[in-house]
């Protein structure tokens, strides 16, 4: 059969001759799968590595290029996953999962044999295929000049790999094996109606008026079963519903990819049938609209599950899948208005995932500063990964240990492979249960439950099946004495060890410094120390899905390096007060308690200081001079008395006066002043007093308060007591007038200036008139410039 990329495929052997490297772009349908390795067969000297990011594709792939050729799988096409392959001697072609290219790059970065290497399905930019291409194009330049390197996909922004690549060549297909018309929601889904129930609406519309099979994209396992569920008797009865997601048997995924015979087939899967499967008989796709993905928090060094968005590069994958055997419809479950506020493109794995295994592969590689990332890795998510290696002993600095060394060569996670190298007998039947996802539901978070039912075989059984099938392989790999489960898991886990809080809920704090919570009536509830293995990644206190109690014995032995006396002199914002403790810790853990009763004044006072810093600057005794004497300092310029610059101070002007200062009622008797004073210092107090003084000198020679409490510095005096005066006062740094509240000799404010002159020039002629009436035994001359100040009133009769 004849497919759209076939017209291409001359193009681009040309520019593999030419370069040695291209990318391809391709739209969903168009065969570049199962074309292009066929294709560079004839061109290839040695073997063809393609890559698929997941495992049920890379089986596929290979299966429909040996069906081309008439051969079985093994013969010149075969394939690598983890735990399975098929391959001979004779195999020229072998599709492998992202993670077999990294392993064989640093067990010989020549890949001796290979001739060329494809990245399929780039697009969905796996941590994995970013780490292989990285690799393979530093082997490239600096080892293998005649590997041909080709990346390929259906919906990436092709343009930047290609300039990653030295500006290599783009090929594009534009063509699509089939038509797929697009269909929207003419409004949104009604906001009360549940997110399945409005799936299985659009799921019975969409097989009512389009014939043949459907493919459904659901977020995850959850969503599929209540889908299943919400589709039971409304579905005619030749209708076989096939769910497939990532942690079901082999035998199954294989069931909902292959044609159904005489019923019509209705897959409801996740994001595994996005890519590089052709699902017979799918002429209808419905889209949900959302997709899951990890986030990975590296200051919780948790990873939670979200539910976003689908992007419009996933929705175009997801789309393609309509047109793959025939013309084909696809059904959105969103508005067209609400298409273009869909994120172009879905994250980097890079950006959002764990990166202790990129760290390590990275840190085996040796001088990795060098590589090629399309997005490279954040800062501060590696940082977190480096620390935790070095934590496991896999890393010294950022130089690779021994042990490192043989972390990296099991495939586990960095933590996981720790405790199957460290953790003795059994060690390898726990990380294969804890890299799977969990067989039993609603049987609490014990893990020993979960190992028993390895031997019962009570649970999902392929879950199951595949732990025992792991454990072997995994087996070879263990090293160390015999350990209890918990003391394996906290190997694993050191910073997820929990210590129950006090009180009725079981919440504990783990080492690492955050909170967790198991579920009311938990077996494992009842635990003072437990390791939590599994987190839902809540940031504020994340629950417990798996864990295992760990004895203080067996905690103690494993770290008791790490396991010390602390002296503790702090600030307790809860109590509101300093608090002395001696603790024996371990990371945030305290497993021992008792009162430190001869705690150093240094100690003390520096506790008090965060006090103040906690409370805040207000919260100290501020006296009525302590006030005036910050206003004025403040006005005068001559040192910072803000909030934030006293706080930052505090070692400075508070600190030799916080001695026998123990709680928020100590502060609030606090006086400031003379703590201010000693650290001004003389000189400059001296220089506040001369540009902000405390009073002001009137004219009769009394001494007036200044009030600085205002916008500007202020006095009140009678009227009459600045007669005569010809020049208004100024004050401060930049010789500013003070403002001026002239009082009437009943004490009442009759007129506010800062500029005395002026007022004698022009308003003070309306005030003596008014005055005068009022007040007629108090002199108000025509010219005040020229007459007396005066507090004294006119004899009687005068």
């Amino acid at each position: 059969m004849h497919l759209p990329i076939d017209a291409i495929l001359p193009e681009l052997v040309a520019a593999l001759r030419a370069q040695g490297r291209a990318v391809l772009q391709a739209p969903p349908g168009a065969g570049k799968t199962t074309r292009v390795p066929l294709a560079l067969l004839p061109e290839v000297t040695g073997k063809i590595l393609m890559l698929e990011p997941r495992r049920l594709a890379t089986r596929a792939a290979a299966e429909r290029m040996a069906q081309t050729l008439g051969e079985d799988v093994g013969a010149t096409v075969g394939y690598r996953v983890r735990g399975d392959s098929a391959v001979g001697p004779d195999t020229r072609i072998e599709v492998v999962t992202e993670g077999i290219l990294t392993r064989m790059l640093q067990d010989n970065p020549e890949l001796p044999g290979v001739g060329a290497v494809i990245f399929d399905e780039f697009h969905e930019r796996s941590l994995n295929a970013d780490l292989g291409l990285a690799l393979t194009w530093e082997v490239r330049g600096a080892l293998r000049d005649d590997l041909w390197l080709v990346v390929m996909s259906a919906t990436l922004d092709a343009g930047p790999v290609a300039a990653l690549l030295d500006d290599a060549p783009l090929v594009s297909s534009e063509g699509r094996a089939f038509p797929v018309e697009t269909r929207w929601l003419s409004k949104p889904p009604h906001r009360d109606t549940r997110f399945e129930a409005s799936v299985a609406d659009l799921v019975v519309l969409a097989m009512e008026e389009v014939a043949g099979g459907c493919l459904v994209f659901l977020p995850g396992e959850g969503e599929i079963r209540r889908v299943e569920g919400a589709l039971q008797g409304r579905l005619p009865k030749d209708v076989v519903i096939r769910p497939l997601f990532g942690a079901m048997k082999l035998a199954d995924q294989r069931a909902a990819i292959r044609p159904e015979g005489a019923g019509r087939k209705l897959v409801l899967a996740t994001s595994i049938a996005e890519t590089s499967l052709t699902i017979e008989d799918v002429r209808v796709v419905v889209d949900a609209g959302r997709a899951r993905r990890a986030r990975f928090d590296p200051d919780s060094g948790m990873a939670r599950l979200v539910t976003e968005p689908v992007s419009r590069a996933e929705a175009d994958q997801r789309r393609g899948r309509a047109g793959r055997v025939a013309a084909g419809v696809c059904y959105r479950m969103w508005t067209k208005g609400a298409e273009g506020a869909l994120p172009a493109f879905p994250p980097a794995e890079i950006e959002a995932a764990d990166l202790t295994s990129l760290a390590l592969e990275l840190a085996l590689w040796g001088n990795a500063d060098g590589l090629a990332f399309l997005t490279p890795p954040p800062e501060g998510a590696l940082g977190e990964a480096r620390a935790l290696l070095q934590a496991l002993g896999a890393l010294d600095g950022r130089t690779i240990t021994p042990h490192g060394r043989k972390l990296a060569r099991l495939p586990l996670h960095p933590r996981l492979a720790h405790m199957v190298t460290q953790g003795g007998p059994g060690a390898a039947r726990l990380a294969a249960l804890m890299a799977e996802r969990d067989p039993l539901r609603g049987v609490g978070a014990d893990l020993t439950l979960r190992l028993r039912a390895l031997d019962t075989r009570d649970g999902d059984a392929g879950v199951l099946a595949r732990v025992r099938q792991d454990a072997k392989r995994l087996k070879r790999f263990e090293g160390g004495a015999q350990q209890s489960v918990g003391a394996q898991a906290a190997l694993a886990y050191p910073d997820r060890i929990g210590l129950r809080r006090a009180g009725d809920q079981p919440r504990y704090v783990l080492s690492g410094g955050k909170g967790a919570v198991l579920s009311d009536g938990d077996g494992l509830s009842g635990a003072r120390l437990i390791v939590a293995t599994d987190l839902d990644g809540n940031p504020r206190e994340a629950r417990v899905r798996l864990g295992v109690e760990v004895s203080e014995n067996d905690l103690r032995r494993l770290y008791a390096d790490q396991i010390g006396w602390h002296d503790v002199c702090q600030w307790s914002k809860r109590h509101r007060r300093v608090e002395t403790r001696q603790q024996e810790r371990f990371g945030a853990l305290v497993l021992a308690d008792r009162a430190w009763k001869d705690a150093p004044a240094d100690a003390m006072i520096g506790a008090a200081m965060d006090g103040i810093r906690d409370l805040g600057i207000a919260a100290l005794g501020w006296s009525k001079s302590a006030r005036l004497l910050r206003a004025r300092v403040a006005y005068s310029g001559v040192a910072d008395v803000s909030d934030e610059a006293l706080a930052d101070a505090l070692s400075d002007w508070a600190a030799p006066f916080l001695s026998g200062v123990r709680s928020a009622a100590d502060l609030a008797r606090f006086d400031p002043a003379p703590a201010l004073e000693a650290w001004l210092g003389w000189d400059a107090l001296q220089e506040v007093n001369r540009l902000a003084p405390e009073v002001w000198t009137t004219p009769m020679n009394r001494r007036i308060a200044i009030d600085y409490s205002g916008d500007a510095p202020e006095v009140a005096l009678r009227l009459q007591e600045v007669f005569g005066t010809t020049k208004h006062p100024l004050i401060g740094p930049d010789r500013l007038p003070l403002k001026v509240t002239l009082l009437s000799p009943a004490q009442r404010p009759v007129q506010v200036t800062t500029d005395l002159p002026g007022f004698w020039d022009g308003s003070y002629a309306d005030v003596r008139k008014d005055m005068r009436a009022r007040y007629p035994r108090h002199p108000w001359p025509e010219d005040p410039r020229e007459a007396d100040p005066t507090l004294r009133v006119k004899p009687r009769g005068t």
